[in-house]
């Protein structure tokens, strides 16, 4: 809700250049996920001792206390350190995603958490929208204030209406603790599971590669005339396409294979993301927009989907940290790259690299496949 205004918000904090804003709204963008890169597997390992209900509820309300204090800040630096702290928050969806996982069983997980992506991306397409509406009607500081009133509501929700069940799996649990060495060396012994964690923040590079670089493109394409509209059509597409197909694929790869099915999603995103820097009108970029939407956002639940299985349910929650750690360096490094492609050779080239990079990686989860097969096989 906050991203479409966040940098215009800066600019009423003080009179300053537009190089000074635009540079310090790289920094307060990206250090959000700087501490949530370094808090995830911390909070993956506690959820693991405690229970996931607990560090939801605390991260509900610390995001609607960071928000809340945003609508009161009067500098750039106090607007800087509250993203700082919110980081270390952000990490809701990643460990309802642990904590859905251990509800349910392995025979329907990615059906499960192909649902929880709709919910997930659904929020994602009207947050813009609903926080654009609000910040014109009410400011930007009343914006910050309502939407921490919504995360409180969270927070009572999941402490009020949740309960969480200790789940017995389809063969007896064996209660034993694991240290984060354990973890480490479980991730590492095994390479499908490894590689498939590295593809989380593959696709993350990927999805946010063409972000800063996006606007300036359709501008190129249709012009300057409602150009915000048009861009966020664009962004919007790609939303679409996840909400309405990864529940979908969700449940083939239930009954197919995760890791084939992921894949096969990696060479289709390659295939549609290829073209893009050669479209000649908005209307195809769309159309290719909602496809990349399709098949990258197929690749989430077939990822958790697979850890589901390949880790023992005692560390699922820390080693989906370790995960939402790779996620997020994957957003810190896709729109750096994906800036620094465009400016050295132009748009196109952004398109081509991240195609590729795609391919690459599904080539080598490929030759995973064919020298591990046992872990290329659903487990039920």
């Amino acid at each position: 809700m906050v991203q479409p205004f966040l940098s215009l918000y800066i600019d009423t904090l003080g009179n300053f250049s537009d190089d000074y804003v635009q540079t310090w709204s790289g920094f307060i963008f990206s250090i959000t996920f700087v501490s949530a890169f370094l808090f995830s597997p911390i909070w993956g390992k506690v959820g693991d001792r405690i229970g996931r209900k607990p560090i939801l509820v605390v991260f509900a309300f610390g995001l609607g206390l960071s928000l809340l204090l945003m609508g009161f800040v009067t500098s750039i630096l106090q607007l800087f350190f509250l993203r700082l702290f919110m980081g270390v928050f952000t990490g809701f969806i990643s460990l309802s995603q642990a904590l859905i996982s251990t509800q349910t069983s392995k025979r329907v997980a990615g059906k499960v958490l192909g649902t929880l992506q709709t919910g997930s991306i659904t929020g994602t397409l009207m947050g813009p929208l609903f926080g654009g509406i609000l910040a014109d009607l009410f400011g930007y500081q009343s914006t910050f204030k309502w939407l921490s009133l919504v995360l409180f509501l969270s927070s009572l929700l999941v402490l009020f209406g949740i309960k969480e069940f200790k789940v017995q799996e389809d063969s007896a649990i064996d209660q034993t603790r694991y240290t984060s060495r354990e973890v480490l060396l479980h991730i590492l012994r095994q390479p499908v599971l490894l590689l498939i964690m590295l593809m989380s923040m593959i696709v993350q590079i990927a999805n946010f590669s063409i972000q800063p670089i996006l606007p300036l493109f359709i501008g190129e394409l249709h012009g300057s005339a409602n150009l915000a509209f048009f861009s966020g059509l664009a962004f919007s597409a790609s939303g679409l396409g996840n909400l309405l197909f990864s529940r979908r694929i969700g449940r083939l790869g239930d009954h197919h294979g995760y890791v084939k099915l992921l894949t096969l999603m990696l060479i289709l995103a390659a295939v549609v993301y290829f073209p893009g820097g050669f479209v000649t009108a908005l209307w195809q970029l769309i159309i290719l927009r909602f496809l990349m939407g399709i098949f990258i956002g197929g690749v989430i639940p077939l990822r958790i989907a697979y850890i589901r299985q390949a880790a023992p349910i005692e560390m699922q929650g820390e080693v989906l940290g370790y995960n939402t750690s790779l996620r997020f360096f994957g957003n810190m490094i896709g729109p750096m790259l994906g800036a620094t492609i465009s400016a050295s050779l132009g748009y196109s080239a952004v398109f081509l690299s991240t195609a590729s990079l795609l391919l690459i990686s599904a080539l080598i989860m490929i030759y995973a496949i064919k020298r591990h097969p046992e872990y290329a096989v659903n487990s039920l």
